[in-house]
């Protein structure tokens, strides 16, 4: 049965990928309709990114009520996400659930990051939490670190919603089945713990983590954070140079490259000269090298280092 459903899902989510690249969405009603009567599960949400193809359909679209049963599907889908595999849990194993999870909080407290006694405590408390235990893995960062504790500040709970929408800013969350606004807790709780107060540097560091999650150039940060590969601790401590994308971070390492050949250029390719006056210590004793920088009508670079401050400056 679950197969199927699981064909059927590709095969709807392969047309709605045609119709929006095509930008036509006129069958995408029917569709629409058809995945609305399949009972959904967050399995399926994984396998297939049925998430996406029906995102994109909202977005391409113009009949308001293909937008309207498209934002419908989609919220109704993100409800999922709050429980993982609590679609497929029966009524008894949803009552059992809650009295399992804080036998959970302390194992993982006592053992930092290690997820063996985690395990240990869910296959001892029940039979039935194995199952349970396979439906989990989907949002890793629960089977690895303690769920954040709660808190009454307007402040911090204003920071975990902010922090909570930062990493919704795409839709992979959705495809990747992680609880955002369990992340953005955690993240939140390690930034507050380091600085022991929500004062001017709380404020600041949560703020460089809203701007990088949300940043559109650099989608790579969010995936890493969604999918657990950037653990929350880390999140909190990552520097500027850490979260920045890979086109700036090569950029970076380019600028660097020639900041050093440039110093090397003055400092040691260098003819010793009196005909340049140093502008900070206002000596004589300087080397220059000349360089052909630009195209040869042009004329030549000069780099001038002076011997006695380690001044450096250029001109043509």
């Amino acid at each position: 049965m679950g197969k199927r459903e699981e064909e059927e899902i590709i095969r709807i989510a392969k047309k709605m990928d045609k119709m929006a690249q095509k930008k036509n969405g006129s069958e995408a009603l029917d569709l629409l309709k058809e995945l609305k009567n399949i009972p959904m599960t967050l399995e399926l949400l994984q396998s297939t990114r049925i998430g996406m193809s029906v995102n994109a359909i909202r977005k391409q679209s113009t009949d308001e009520e293909v937008t309207s049963l498209a934002k419908s599907l989609i919220k109704s889908w993100k409800k999922l996400l709050d429980e993982p595999g609590g679609a497929e849990k029966p009524p008894e194993e949803k009552k059992k659930e809650p009295a399992s999870l804080p036998a959970l909080a302390p194992a993982s407290s006592s053992s930092q990051n290690s997820p063996e006694p985690r395990e240990e405590s869910s296959s001892s408390s029940n039979s039935s939490s194995k199952d349970e235990a396979g439906d989990v893995p989907v949002n890793s960062l629960i089977t690895t670190f303690p769920r954040a504790p709660n808190t009454s500040d307007s402040v911090r709970i204003k920071c975990r919603e902010m922090l909570s929408n930062a990493l919704q800013a795409g839709d992979d969350y959705i495809a990747i089945g992680a609880d955002c606004d369990e992340l953005g807790a955690q993240i939140e709780d390690c930034i507050f713990r380091e600085f022991k107060n929500i004062d001017m540097k709380y404020k600041n560091r949560v703020r460089s983590r809203i701007a990088n999650l949300k940043d559109i150039k650099n989608p790579n940060l969010r995936r890493n954070v969604l999918c657990g590969n950037v653990a929350p601790d880390r999140m909190a401590k990552m520097t500027a140079e850490d979260m920045a994308s890979d086109e700036l971070k090569e950029m970076r390492k380019n600028l660097t490259k020639e900041a050093i050949l440039k110093h090397q250029l003055a400092k040691t390719g260098g003819t010793p000269s009196d005909m340049f006056c140093c502008g900070k210590c206002k000596k004589r004793n300087c080397t220059y090298t000349q360089v052909q920088t630009r195209s040869a009508d042009e004329p030549m670079t000069t780099f001038v280092f002076c011997v006695e401050c380690g001044n450096r400056w250029k001109f043509c």
